[in-house]
């Protein structure tokens, strides 16, 4: 009965999404009461229930998210996306057009949330589509397919970082991993799957034919290249750090493990491209701080989302549904790895919201996952691999490439809907194939 009672909430969390248009964030609340009362936790306990779940959710979660979101703003506003992607075209050629405008969207994708990385490359792949006279998909898909992974599979972007915290895994190893399964995903998902897209048409609006020109100077490319770079190259050089002193409780270890943390590694970063992509650009600090400001209300409602998924899982929790969802999959024999990836991919096709559905996932796969012993960071990839899976006409991301790129709908599925489902399944197969070794 509680797992039909489960169902039940997630159809109707469905329909306050994609019927009623409700904010992600009232309808997680509202589901979340509904299931309470369904599931039989006391009225006077709801609220407190709700608390802790939000509570626990973004206190380890905020200030990586919004530390990220300033990193991102800065590296966007400053020009250093523009002299990553410049560089990268002037060290490609001509002929690697496509490779250029790819890895570009890979590193630009690092540190700038999803729609503003789009955003900031789409008129990059213009300028060069219409300079080149190549076709639209064939060179604008790659890099898009880009973002889209870093998105999905890479910490800090909020998705994998909540994923992270929920099942107490280690960001660093997680990055690691998530390079390993995202590079494949995106060759085979980018330049091959590219090839057969050719001959669509699409009319690019020619408010892009003439990139954009700004007199202010860009930042150096050794600058613009590691500032961006560097929550990565922090967690990476910390996790393997921790590996080479790893005696516990030692002066040593400790400073290590401090230095690693999420939290840390993004304040550093932070101040580091204050100073380099801010004041030595002859930017006053009350600019930057502006700069800082309006990225705190781009990610607000990111915020929240995040949030409302953590009162349905405590509420899932408190209930003991949890416990009673997991028992019931164990009898399904299927790995507890693919079934997260199978339910995120549910509710992605369901909802659109790559980020809810990895959110909505991870609440009802962490009782199985603690069962069945399974390694937490390849489960953060799973589902994340599986919250990127066949997105369609409820994504936003599939209405941004088809009224950019001036595609038919037939045209945005057989493009942008496949490739997010070859990034989706490669990065399955990647995390079973790593599961063998890790």
């Amino acid at each position: 009965m509680s797992f039909l009672i489960v169902i039940f909430c997630m159809l109707v969390f469905v329909v306050l999404l994609t019927w009623c248009k409700l904010n992600p964030f009232i309808a997680f609340l509202l589901v979340s009461v509904l299931a309470a009362l369904l599931l039989g936790i006391p009225p006077d306990k709801i609220s407190a229930s709700l608390q802790k779940g939000i509570g626990d959710t973004i206190g380890g979660l905020l200030s990586v998210i919004v530390l990220g979101a300033m990193l991102g703003k800065l590296v966007a506003e400053s020009g250093a996306a523009r002299q990553i992607a410049n560089t990268l075209m002037q060290l490609f050629g001509e002929k690697y057009l496509q490779w250029a405008l790819m890895v570009a969207g890979f590193i630009i994708g690092i540190p700038l949330f999803y729609t503003v990385g789009f955003v900031l490359m789409v008129p990059l792949i213009f300028s060069v589509i219409y300079q080149y006279k190549l076709p639209a998909v064939y060179i604008g898909l790659p890099a898009l397919a880009a973002l889209s992974i870093t998105h999905g599979f890479l910490p800090p972007h909020p998705s994998p970082a909540a994923l992270v915290a929920q099942f107490n895994a280690n960001m660093g190893l997680t990055l690691l991993y998530g390079l390993v399964v995202a590079i494949p995903a995106l060759i085979l998902a980018g330049p091959v799957f590219s090839r057969y897209l050719k001959h669509i048409p699409a009319a690019p609006s020619a408010l892009f034919q003439q990139q954009e020109v700004n007199d202010a100077p860009l930042p150096g490319k050794m600058n613009s290249f590691i500032t961006a770079l560097l929550p990565v190259l922090l967690l990476i050089f910390t996790t393997l750090l921790a590996h080479f002193f790893n005696q516990e409780n030692t002066g040593i270890h400790r400073w290590i493990l401090f230095a690693g943390d999420a939290p840390t590694v993004m304040l550093f970063a932070l101040l580091v491209a204050t100073f380099s992509l801010g004041i030595c650009q002859q930017r006053p600090v009350k600019e930057i701080m502006t700069i800082y400001a309006d990225a705190i209300r781009d990610i607000t409602m990111i915020i929240l989302i995040v949030a409302g998924a953590g009162g349905l899982k405590q509420v899932l929790a408190d209930s003991g549904v949890s416990l009673q969802i997991a028992n019931a999959m164990q009898s399904w024999h299927i790995p507890v790895l693919v079934l997260g990836w199978l339910t995120a991919a549910i509710i992605r096709a369901c909802v659109g919201s790559a980020t809810i559905a990895g959110l909505t996932a991870a609440g009802m796969i962490a009782p199985l996952m603690l069962q069945g012993h399974v390694n937490p960071n390849l489960m953060v990839l799973s589902i994340g691999a599986g919250s990127l899976m066949f997105s369609h006409v409820n994504d936003a991301g599939f209405w941004l490439f088809k009224e950019y790129f001036n595609l038919s709908i037939k045209h945005t599925l057989y493009s942008w809907s496949v490739m997010e489902t070859i990034v989706g399944t490669v990065g399955l197969v990647g995390v079973l194939i790593l599961d063998k070794f890790v």
